[in-house]
This record gives structure tokens, C-alpha cells and sequence, in this order.
């Protein structure tokens, strides 16, 4: 609360200085940045209701056919149909196929990416095959996903799996292999193993590429759980977007489609704000430990 109230005031004082023209070159910059950020929000509002009012005009003159293009309108008064039968479970079945794919293939990706590091033989080696299964196209494997575990919800999961970990595994072995050589140098010659080189210089200096591969795998974990439910399932949004294209229901596909949109929107939104908390309270680290440095030093002079 006291942090807040000192933001506020700091907020306060710099409106009335900028009215005042006395801002700072410092003010002034960070003055602009906010202006930035607010005219792109602006622009990205305004596109998306002139996407959504042009494609509700052109189905209302007739230049678009809604019966193969749907409406916005028709979403709508779809979505709310179905909100009423049992849309709720079938985003709630989509939903924990991709989240539970999405940490698997995180959780599986990082700890061989880890244990690949750790042994440079073992890089080597798999190399020329990560790069043969990242260009696999998983589809194929579908049949044979349906074979191995059956058809339900662990053949959507694996497919999911299949899709992420691969990419999880390069990317984050390549944000391993990123390790400053000065940093790895001084540890070694103060005697550091191979897992003290992992604890305090190469997993520091890797959590950027897994912020960046979290944010990867919220788009391929929705694709991969998609595609699994196109070849076999029955419920969630991907089974509705089948039926709905057998039966040439095309308010039912595009609402499932839209429903997927947002929900991977909020899903990339959590990581998002997981990453800004994280770089707050990494910036907050850094100035206290600068801050406890020149108080140590002041007490030695």
C-alpha cells in the first residue's frame, strides 16, 4: 500500500511539472513511452472493431454470404445458445487437454535439454535427430497415436506433447549453450563442477529463452490439442468445428474457432504477466543489492 501511494504521488507531481513545463530530458522520454504504449493500444482496439464492424456490414448489404462467412451477430446469439446447453463443458475438456500438454511437453523438454547440457556426448549425438523430428510433421503420426494409447484424451495430450517438446528442447538448449564463456571460465578456474556451472552462471543466463519458449508453446499447445481433437475425440471445441463443418453449420465453427482465439489470448496473457512480475521483482533484486553494496562500502570507509 505505501509503495502504491508513493507511485501515486510521484505520478502526481510529474503532471503538475509537466503542465508547468519543467520536465527532465528523463521525464520527458518516459513521458513519451507511456504515449507510445497508449496510442499502439488505441490502434490495436480500433483494427479489431473495424474488422469486426466491416465483416458485420459487408453480411448485412449482401456482399458476403452468411451462410459460408457467418456474422458477428450470429456468433453472438450462437455463443449464447450454446452457453446454455453444454458449451462450458466442452472449452472445459479443450482446455485441460492443452494445459496438461503444454506443461508435460515444458516439463519433459527442459529436464532433456538440462541432461543434454550436462553431457556433451549426448548433445552431440542427438543433434541430427532433434532436427529430423522438429521437421516431422506430426499429423502423420496420428494413426499411429491412436494405435499406441487409443483413442481419447491421451492421444489429444501426446499429440500436444509431440508438437511442443521438440521445440522445447532446442530452444532451450540453445538458451543453455548462451552462457557468457568469461562467466564459465572464472567459475571453472575457481574449481566450479559441472553442476555448479549449471546452478549459478547457465540457468541464470537461460531464463529468457524459457520465458520465450513458454510463450511459443501457449500457440503450438492449442494447435497440437486442436489437431489431436480433429482426428479423434468426442467433445471439446475441436470436435465442435468438426461437426460443424460436416453438418455446414458455419456459426458453430467460427464461435468454437473465436472461443479458441480468446482462450489462447488469456492463456499467452498469463505467461505475459508471470514474465513482467518476474522482471519487476528481478529489477527490485538488483537495486536492493546495489543499495546494500554502497551502505556495506559507506560503513568500511
Amino acid at each position: 500500500m505505501k509503495q502504491k501511494k508513493n507511485e501515486r504521488n510521484v505520478t502526481e507531481n510529474t503532471k503538475r511539472r509537466r503542465n508547468r513545463g519543467l520536465l527532465t530530458p528523463h521525464e520527458k522520454y518516459l513521458l513519451g513511452v507511456r504515449r507510445d504504449k497508449l496510442k499502439v493500444r488505441i490502434w490495436q482496439i480500433s483494427v479489431l472493431v473495424a474488422v469486426i464492424g466491416l465483416w458485420e456490414l459487408l453480411t448485412a448489404v449482401g456482399a458476403m454470404d452468411p451462410f459460408f462467412m457467418s456474422s458477428p451477430s450470429r456468433i453472438a446469439v450462437t455463443f449464447v445458445e450454446l452457453m446454455a446447453d453444454d458449451f462450458m463443458y466442452h472449452i472445459g475438456v479443450t482446455l485441460l487437454e492443452c494445459v496438461i500438454g503444454f506443461a508435460v511437453s515444458m516439463a519433459v523438454g527442459c529436464i532433456t535439454a538440462v541432461a543434454l547440457w550436462l553431457s556433451p556426448l549426448a548433445k552431440r549425438i542427438s543433434e541430427p535427430y532433434l532436427v529430423v523430428l522438429n521437421a516431422l510433421p506430426k499429423i502423420a503420426l496420428g494413426p499411429l497415436l491412436i494405435i499406441w494409447v487409443g483413442s481419447g484424451a491421451k492421444a489429444i495430450v501426446l499429440m500436444a506433447v509431440l508438437i511442443c517438446v521438440i521445440v522445447t528442447i532446442i530452444s532451450v538448449l540453445e538458451g543453455l549453450c548462451s552462457a557468457a564463456p568469461d562467466k564459465l571460465l572464472l567459475l571453472r578456474s575457481m574449481g566450479a563442477s559441472r553442476l555448479q556451472l549449471l546452478r549459478y552462471a547457465v540457468l541464470p543466463s537461460a531464463v529468457p529463452t524459457f520465458l520465450s519458449v513458454l510463450k511459443i508453446n501457449v500457440g503450438l499447445s492449442w494447435v497440437g490439442t486442436v489437431m489431436g481433437e480433429y482426428l479423434v475425440s468426442g467433445a471439446g471445441l475441436g470436435y465442435l468445428i468438426v461437426y460443424g463443418g460436416q453438418v455446414f453449420k458455419t456459426d458453430l465453427v467460427m464461435t468454437a474457432t473465436v472461443t479458441l482465439c480468446a482462450l489462447a489470448a488469456l492463456m499467452y496473457g498469463a505467461v505475459a504477466l508471470a514474465e513482467k512480475l518476474y522482471m519487476r521483482s528481478k529489477k527490485k533484486r538488483r537495486t536492493t543489492d546495489k543499495v546494500c553494496a554502497a551502505e556495506h562500502s559507506d560503513k568500511r570507509v
